[in-house]
């Protein structure tokens, strides 16, 4: 049989050689994402005689279009057969790689396979991989590549976040950005970054999860503190419930979570955003999250937003209310027919631009920063950001004392009264 003389850069050698079954790669444009691909699916198929080898792109078109003529340059004289109208290209010992379009799913099924690449794995249904490839690789025990630039915080960015984890055993991920393949010349990436938008480049040639950012909040001008200022003030405490977990422990993973905002806000109307307490809770962890906020922050007002989740709450918060002897008052919120984007940006757009909200140094800051940095973006949370934006409703700000308001309506006629 033909030898074959396959070079890999720096950073396909490293992914390549690694062990572990499962790799996750974050690539920019033009960094080897198809080469890589291909010497993969070569070395694998003529890894032994038993199951499929698939090559998986979200387009038919696609797979034929990035990868057939590319196997033919790496594969050579060791190709034995092909079929253009089947996309099959048969190696020597009868190793046939197969290239498939997500966009037909069931043309991926009932087939047992020993490797798998899937090419732009962020514009696929998730459920391609989770109902139909994933099964296909369990009698053989087979390996899969996911590779592709990513495309927001879709299904794809789940997988890379859950290798990368060290949660999930015998899995791997890796960025690689298009400075990474050494064949580019590097004034073109810099001529790219200078002309480009920013999110443009930071997600096509840097491989950035985090590229579109905000078009409202520029997170990087925020205003901190680190202790309750001094100025005369009441705390408020806002509720946004998303749905509760069960008692078994099972966490969906993609619900919003609960978000509890703590805000202190002065008379001259300044916020100082203190604590934020979220996460996914039981119906019970809820409600003693809330009641131990209000323990500890005495607040002048509490609101929840007004729905199913607040119905649902307000019964086990009311038993710890009887059980403890403390009671508060619950001031039902609303969206008042607002669009939640509209409704969170009506309330702290303009605050943040004019220094009038500041936040605490805290562990819950870098998931406040990333719900803002993405806003209004539909594949990250709000809810931390919607739950601070419900003290809008809340915080009434006397603007004017007593001594400053001035009444200019004198009556004609005293007696008369107008």
């Amino acid at each position: 049989m033909a030898a074959l003389n396959l070079t890999l850069t720096a950073w396909q050698e490293t992914v390549f050689k690694d062990p572990c079954r499962f790799k996750v790669v974050a690539a920019g444009r033009r960094t080897g994402k198809s080469y890589l691909s291909a010497v993969s699916l070569i070395v694998n198929a003529l890894n032994g005689k038993d199951g499929k080898v698939f090559y998986v792109a979200p387009t038919q078109g696609m797979a034929r279009d990035i990868l057939w003529d590319l196997l033919f340059d790496l594969a050579g004289d060791i190709i034995e057969a092909s079929n253009v109208n089947n996309l099959t290209i048969t190696l020597a010992g009868n190793n046939t790689i197969y290239l498939k379009g997500a966009d037909r799913p069931d043309t991926l099924r009932g087939v047992s396979l020993k490797y798998l690449v899937l090419d732009e794995a962020a514009f696929m249904k998730p459920d391609v991989w989770e109902s139909i490839l994933r099964p296909a690789l369990s009698d053989k025990k087979g390996s899969a590549l996911f590779i592709g630039t990513p495309e927001g915080r879709n299904h794809f960015y789940d997988l890379y976040c859950g290798a990368s984890s060290g949660v999930w055993p015998d899995w791997d991920a890796w960025t690689f950005c298009s400075r990474d393949n050494p064949y580019i010349d590097p004034a073109e990436i810099d001529h790219a970054e200078a002309t480009l938008p920013r999110w443009a480049f930071v997600q096509e040639y840097m491989a950035s999860f985090d590229a579109q950012g905000s078009e409202y909040f520029d997170p990087n001008e925020f205003q901190y503190y680190e202790k309750k200022p001094n100025s005369a003030g009441d705390f408020y405490i806002a509720c946004d419930l998303a749905g509760f977990e069960n008692d078994r422990g099972s966490k969906t993973k993609r619900r919003d979570n609960s978000a509890v905002a703590v805000v202190y806000v002065t008379d001259s109307g300044d916020w100082y955003v203190h604590d934020i307490k979220y996460g996914r809770w039981t119906l019970d962890e809820t409600a003693e999250t809330i009641f131990n906020a209000v323990a500890e922050y005495r607040p002048v007002s509490v609101g929840i937003e007004k729905g199913i989740a607040q119905q649902a709450v307000m019964g086990p918060l009311s038993d710890i209310m009887r059980r403890t002897h403390r009671t508060f008052r619950v001031e039902l919120l609303s969206h008042g027919n607002q669009k939640k984007a509209d409704r969170i940006l009506w309330a702290l757009q303009g605050r943040f631009e004019h220094g009038k909200i500041r936040i605490r140094r805290a562990d819950w800051n870098p998931a406040f920063i990333d719900e803002a940095s993405a806003f209004p973006s539909q594949l990250v949370h709000d809810d931390l950001l919607d739950a601070v934006s419900y003290v809008d409703q809340m915080a009434i700000i006397p603007y004017l004392s007593g001594d400053e308001m001035q009444d200019d309506w004198d009556p004609l006629d005293a007696e008369a009264g107008y």
